[in-house]
């Protein structure tokens, strides 16, 4: 067996279940065994397809948008997004200033924001890691990334279509961070999900420090390792998923939007702060960094937000409300009531104002996708468009979100993959761009 390429680093203790899967000692996690990534199987990392009622919460893109910074009650900030969000302040009782979620993440943006900047001024690119060596066959890498674009044509196929018109480094990078995001999602919601720990995440996290110094510990850990080598991608992002994945574990009510805003960053958020390095933004745009950033944050929320609206049914099924407690009280309603699954007037004017919320985060988004690298627009469009297209069909089902499940027909899939192309062509304005620096 040539599984002896894949241990980049050694596993220690491995034993095998007899189902083809191994459980590492020393990581506490579920690793898909190694003769599975050298064979064409297309589920190389997650055994079988999410369950019905598990949410996918990886959603991979990354764009421009308005250089306002959007909060989550719609206001925005201006002044390219610089301005501190002061407003969204919470004061303790003891008169101690408690920063509110969108802070947080605005810090984490800015951060992104300041290293690929940096990145940028680096002529003799000082700050560029090191290749990553891998014992034996170096042709390793190229079957590593061959498995990822083959994860993501399995479980994201509009998507993978639309990196095909990318460059090859950066299609290849791109599938690399989308199986890692797979792969933590399946962590909690995977076949193992009821065995995994807060300990075991700790493990991931561990794993993904490794893989973030060059120590890659599988095929696919080595193929992200050459990625974050090669572009600005801050390990950040990947450790808040990893949070958003220890919420899940012990949260199943969200009492405002703030807690649930910060939510949806850790899940989905993250992605586009992780991909924004990769699809890169096109010369000519007059788009501060930071918008970049801002961007990808609101169309990782709109989506999460959206997939939220969708699955209420089923995630109560599973015992889990994703929606702010305070304004379902607000509008006369409860767990209850969610529980019973009638469709009320109160339940649809709920419905109308939480979907309103999501479509300004995808307005924040759409307005700045033609800001990215030309050959990056159409997955991003694409993804953009069928996502928005599914608060339309929740208004078409009227409401019911508890038991019908809103989709997005297969035709009206695919009449949405021209209009994608047509818009990503668009070149920005290099004259009047609404997210040009001050």
């Amino acid at each position: 067996m040539s599984s002896v390429l894949l241990w980049v680093v050694s596993p220690s203790s491995e034993l095998s279940n007899g189902t083809g899967i191994f459980y590492s000692v020393r990581e506490g996690i579920r690793i898909v065994d190694s003769s599975r990534f050298l064979g064409r199987n297309r589920n190389l990392v997650c055994k079988g397809r999410a369950k019905k009622g598990k949410k996918q919460r990886c959603t991979l893109a990354s764009f421009n948008a308005d250089s306002r910074y959007l909060c989550p009650g719609g206001s925005s900030l201006k002044n390219g997004g610089k301005s501190s969000v002061l407003s969204n302040a919470v004061v303790s009782p003891a008169g101690e200033m408690a920063m509110s979620s969108e802070q947080k993440v605005y810090d984490v943006v800015l951060k992104q924001a300041a290293l690929v900047n940096r990145r940028l001024r680096s002529i003799d690119n000082l700050e560029v890691k090191p290749d990553i060596v891998l014992p034996g066959d170096l042709g390793v890498l190229s079957e590593a990334y061959d498995r990822c674009g083959e994860v993501c044509a399995e479980y994201a196929k509009t998507f993978y279509l639309g990196t095909m018109l990318m460059t090859p480094e950066r299609r290849r990078a791109i599938w690399a961070i989308y199986v890692w995001c797979r792969r933590t999602d399946e962590l909690v919601d995977g076949p193992n999900a009821s065995h995994i720990t807060p300990t075991a995440l700790d493990r991931w996290e561990a794993r993904l420090e490794d893989v973030f110094r060059g120590r890659p510990f599988d095929m696919l850990d080595a193929a992200l390792s050459d990625t974050v080598s090669r572009f600005p991608v801050d390990i950040q992002p990947f450790r808040d998923m990893i949070e958003g994945m220890r919420m899940d574990l012990w949260k199943s009510r969200y009492d405002n939007f703030d807690e649930l805003y910060l939510y949806c960053y850790y899940v989905a958020g993250t992605v586009g702060l992780m991909s924004v390095p990769v699809m890169g933004i096109a010369p000519e745009s007059k788009a501060t960094t930071e918008s970049v950033y801002n961007a990808a944050l609101a169309l990782g929320i709109a989506n999460q937000l959206t997939n939220i609206l969708r699955d209420v049914g089923e995630d109560a099924r599973r015992g889990m409300v994703y929606l702010p407690q305070d304004e379902l009280a607000q509008a006369g309603l409860s767990d209850e009531d969610i529980y019973a699954g009638k469709v009320t007037d109160k339940w649809r004017n709920f419905m109308k104002k939480q979907i309103k919320r999501a479509r300004k985060f995808f307005d924040e988004a759409e307005r700045g996708v033609t800001e990215l690298s030309s050959a990056s627009r159409w997955p991003v469009w694409a993804s953009l468009l069928l996502y928005r297209k599914i608060l339309d069909e929740i208004e078409a089902n009227d409401y019911n979100n508890f038991t019908r499940r809103a989709y997005v027909s297969k035709p009206k899939k695919l009449l949405a993959l021209p209009i994608a192309y047509a818009k990503a062509v668009i070149r920005p304005s290099t004259t009047a761009s609404p997210l040009a620096k001050a």
